[in-house]
């Protein structure tokens, strides 16, 4: 007698099976339990978990350069991480146009060519920045520079104001100001010393009164020069997932909210100088402030206009005034360093910055900066921009893949993975530098091809391009010119002197021990 598959006797059977088949499970279940020992849940559960890590490493991984397996599992070179070599950054980079390394819960993909630095840098669609992974946490979620679409593009529209030409000049009074009182310092020490944690006090310095203007005290900016060190240890480029009490990074975010305080509060007293007592702009926050004020009182007199620019609250101004600070004091305070290493040992370019010093000034050193003055100094330029290239500050810049991102025809990096553009190899292609490992700024003296285009990212590219690329330019080629025409420099060389230390940004390895002397431009010219 056959059964049809849909009578009721077959269906009864089915039924039967499924119960003994659950029965049997039970069973199975019960007896495994009953069974096992602690020990071997623990070595099932850990061999589960080193497979299914290096399984998804495999995947991920697909047919880029990278370790065959993870050495150390879970946690991948993470011990590594913690003490960064130069060498080690390089020896990665040199190991194809994209490689990978995975470490506890974040893969990242490295990519080092100058073509796909640039596609990553100007691809909104896939990825956003996310500077480091705990990053977000010690800038806060809130903070500008982690926005995307057209959100970023709105916020940065309102930033764009504070870089303008005419902004650049109000900042420069009170630059040179406080480039006088540290050169005056400089000159008066007792013999060399490192300046790695000088150029740190003295950008912060600089930047904290150009951001802010005279809404911040001396005690603070003390304060936030003193503190701000650990705010940078915090930040290294592989951190542990989660913030832990009294670690480089709870100490990271506890010192960074207390100097956003500082700055909302600054925030504050500027809205009522500009919007109270109709005060002039005098600082970064002021010309913030001003533009809104500007933007609200044209919007009053035709309500149908677009409002360019948005109200801003305190804590919004504080956030992104941080942002400033994080830029100017790694960034910058690693520029001074080799900067001012590298033509200290180098009396031929000296001369030359110091020949055009007086020749733009008309042999009057007192002449006080200005921007058109700034315009003047070619040579001067020249070697900023030739030290940025030479030892460019920042090596990379990581970014969050947002959705699966196709980097190249064969590789596509899985969404939620770290992608970090390589801007070092660029700045050092024999094809577009000639002779790359050599520091010569006459090179700029007839830029040509992709020097100034598509090899130039010292300061990014696309969507998130720096912001300060002009205002950088500015306040070194000023300040470079004033201390060389006003001071003698003595670098004093160690064996780590050529050496590149990785905190953040780039430092040479002796934190660089320079001497100071006075000198009149003209008597030392006669």
């Amino acid at each position: 007698m056959s059964v049809n598959a849909t009578s009721p006797v077959a269906v009864g059977i089915e039924q039967d099976q499924q119960y003994l088949d659950l029965d049997s499970l039970i069973a199975f279940s019960k007896s495994f339990y009953e069974n096992v020992t602690w020990l071997q849940l623990i070595v099932s559960f850990v061999v589960i978990t080193l497979t299914y890590d290096q399984l998804m490493y495999q995947i991920r991984k697909g047919g880029i350069a990278g370790p065959r397996f993870k050495v150390w599992p879970i946690i991948g070179p993470f011990l590594e991480s913690l003490d960064p070599k130069f060498e080690e950054y390089k020896s990665k980079w040199d190991s194809g146009e994209l490689s990978c390394v995975s470490i506890f819960h974040k893969f990242v993909v490295i990519a080092s060519s100058r073509d796909l630095a640039r596609k990553i840098l100007s691809s909104p669609k896939y990825v956003k920045p996310c500077v480091v992974d705990v990053a977000i946490k010690i800038l806060r979620p809130t903070n500008w520079v982690f926005m995307d679409g057209k959100q970023h593009s709105d916020y940065r529209r309102a930033l764009n104001g504070l870089f303008s030409q005419k902004a650049l000049e109000i900042y420069i009074p009170v630059q040179e100001k406080y480039m006088d009182i540290y050169l005056e310092r400089f000159t008066k020490y007792d013999g060399p010393r490192k300046f790695f944690p000088e150029f740190r006090e003295l950008l912060c310095a600089l930047s904290l009164r150009t951001f802010c203007g005279d809404y911040i005290t001396e005690e603070q900016i003390a304060l936030i020069a003193d503190n701000y060190y650990r705010i940078t240890a915090a930040l290294e480029l592989v951190n542990f997932p989660i913030i832990i009490p009294y670690t480089k990074t709870w100490y990271g975010k506890k010192i960074a909210d207390e100097t956003m305080k500082i700055f909302e509060d600054c925030a504050g007293m500027a809205k009522v100088h500009i919007n109270e007592k109709n005060g002039k702009p005098v600082s970064i926050m002021d010309e913030w402030i001003f533009l809104m004020k500007e933007a609200r009182e044209k919007h009053s007199e035709d309500p149908d206009a677009k409002v360019l620019i948005r109200e801003f609250t305190n804590k919004e101004i504080s956030e992104a005034i941080f942002t400033f600070l994080f830029a100017s004091q790694d960034a910058s305070s690693s520029l001074a360093c080799w900067l001012f290493q590298i033509v200290a040992d180098r009396p031929d370019v000296v001369a030359k910055i110091r020949e055009e010093q007086l020749r733009v000034r008309n042999n009057d050193p007192s002449v006080p900066l200005s921007l058109d003055l700034i315009k003047e100094m070619t040579y001067t330029n020249n070697v900023v921009k030739e030290s940025l290239r030479y030892r460019p500050p920042v090596l990379m810049v990581p970014y969050v893949v947002k959705e699966s991102f196709p980097v190249t025809e064969s590789y596509t990096a899985p969404k939620g993975s770290m992608i970090i553009p390589t801007l070092y190899p660029a700045l050092h292609d024999p094809e577009v530098y000639e002779d790359p490992d050599t520091f010569i700024p006459e090179r700029w003296e007839n830029a040509t091809g992709d020097m100034y285009k598509r090899n130039w990212l010292v300061f990014g590219t696309g969507p998130h391009v720096c912001l300060g690329k002009n205002y950088v330019l500015m306040l070194f080629t000023g300040m470079l010119g004033k201390f060389l025409m006003n001071s003698d420099l003595i670098h004093h060389k160690t064996e780590l002197s050529e050496e590149i230390k990785v905190f953040a940004t780039i430092f040479p390895k002796d934190d660089l021990i320079l001497e100071w002397k006075a000198r009149n431009p003209l008597e030392a010219s006669a």
